[in-house]
């Protein structure tokens, strides 16, 4: 039972501190609609998402309205189109995102998610065409997002994906140059992705999950900041005592507002992801974070120290308020969407390398940093490399959501607008990975990860 107490603290978040649900988000299984006619395919998979989400919108509005929470995104993640149309007699899956796109524009949603391959340990031909397929598919379409895991803790990196995905996100780039590339912001490629991520552009409906599900997101960089505001000078004890008990109370909205869409719905609720995800608004910013924690700026020395206590509180928080807190909770640290980010990339404080170094503590990894168009596709790769080794060693989900962004250099701005919101280019190291990267193959799993 929620007391009247919390529901005043939870009306004094909403109202003071930017307090959101990031996303509902309905996963659909598209395993039922495999066909060998293109065509048929197509007629089957929007008729599924078309029946199964035609509420979703109607429903989260409605939740808006009675709890007063905001809800800034309804989405929908399907089964990965590389597996659900793998048995297409075709060359091309463009004509299935166009489909996905046709049918979340229907439903009134802000994003699908699922035009994805996992090829962590080697390539089907499905994955091979789904690959080849994403510069195009980002680029005629709008709410379509995709996403390539191409490592893991068990697998090892297969660094022929890696190698192919340098050149798949340069051409995406290309094939959106007149839109700032922005269809790289569409695009992540993952190291352990998780099956029942909530967020864009990641989120797909894995294998393993039931036959439609109710995720939500919730987020509150605000609220932490503010609360940390209380404690400021305080001892370490007491600031991460302060994130677990803020981040239990951001949890228990999710819950909320979780266990209602599902209900109202009638799709069974999967799992509560508690990430603190900003946005360019003033005050719902991580950098704000590090600065009420103790910091000049984000980037400054101790900050990957900091984003690990954000990180572990924000967790041991939440899964002391839900039994069912998943995806990827924690802290995101995506620079386009957090104005204190920008901020500290045009003040030298936070560079490339920092940021990766910081993903080893934090949700996800590199994540929507735009860097020069003429970045080669070796450097791409590269970097992509790099991140996921880290999450390979450390058995966590690493991603890298990289925009080189055509016809812009280090210094100017790129503007992608809503939640996107700017980003400043960054520079790029400039020493040569090609030999590296041309070597192809699989790196072997680690060590520790013969468990059985």
């Amino acid at each position: 039972m929620i007391s009247r107490m919390e529901v005043q603290e939870t009306n004094n978040m909403i109202r003071e501190m930017n307090l959101d649900v990031r996303t509902i988000t309905m996963g659909i299984s598209l395993m039922d609609c495999a066909h060998a006619d293109m065509k048929v395919f197509n007629q089957k998979i929007y008729d599924k998402i078309t029946r199964s989400a035609q509420n979703l919108v109607k429903t989260g509005e409605d939740l808006e309205k009675q709890f007063g929470v905001p809800i800034v995104n309804k989405r929908i993640s399907v089964t990965p189109i590389s597996i659900a149309a793998g048995g297409l007699n075709t060359d091309s899956y463009v004509p299935v995102a166009e489909t996905l796109d046709k049918a979340a524009k229907e439903v009134g949603v802000n994003f699908i998610g699922g035009f994805s391959a996992l090829v962590q340990k080697g390539f089907t031909t499905g994955d091979r065409i789904l690959i080849e397929s994403i510069p195009e598919a980002l680029a005629v379409t709008d709410r379509v997002c995709s996403s390539v895991n191409v490592g893991s803790s068990r697998s090892g990196i297969n660094m022929d994906a890696v190698k192919l995905m340098g050149d798949i996100i340069l051409r995406t780039a290309e094939h959106t140059a007149d839109r700032g590339s922005i269809g790289c912001a569409k695009l992540v490629v993952f190291c352990n992705a998780v099956e029942d991520n909530p967020f864009m552009a990641g989120a797909f409906h894995g294998v393993g999950e039931r036959e439609c599900v109710i995720n939500v997101g919730v987020s509150g960089p605000g609220v932490v900041k503010r609360a940390l505001e209380e404690v400021k000078g305080k001892d370490f004890e007491t600031l991460c005592e302060t994130i677990k008990r803020t981040a239990f109370k951001v949890t228990r909205v999710g819950q909320l507002v979780a266990q209602e869409a599902s209900k109202r719905l009638g799709v069974p609720f999967g799992i509560i992801d508690l990430s603190l995800a900003p946005t360019p608004e003033i005050g719902d910013s991580i950098a704000e974070i590090f600065q009420v924690m103790g910091l000049e700026e984000a980037g400054a020395p101790g900050t990957t120290a900091a984003l690990a206590i954000l990180n572990d509180n924000v967790k041991k928080g939440g899964v002391m308020a839900s039994s069912y807190v998943g995806g990827l909770s924690g802290a995101f640290i995506p620079v386009s969407e957090d104005h204190g980010m920008i901020e500290a990339v045009q003040r030298g404080a936070l560079t490339l390398e920092k940021l990766e170094a910081m993903t080893c503590v934090c949700s996800v990894g590199l994540d929507m940093i735009a860097i020069p168009g003429s970045t080669s596709k070796e450097t791409i790769s590269g970097i992509i490399a790099d991140e996921a080794a880290i999450g390979m060693v450390n058995n966590k989900t690493t991603a890298v959501r990289i925009i080189p962004v055509i016809g812009k250099e280090v210094g100017e701005i790129v503007e992608f607008g809503g939640l996107l919101g700017y980003a400043p280019i960054m520079p790029v190291n400039s020493f040569n990975c090609s030999a590296f990267i041309e070597r192809g193959g699989r790196i072997p799993a680690p060590i520790h990860s013969f468990k059985n």
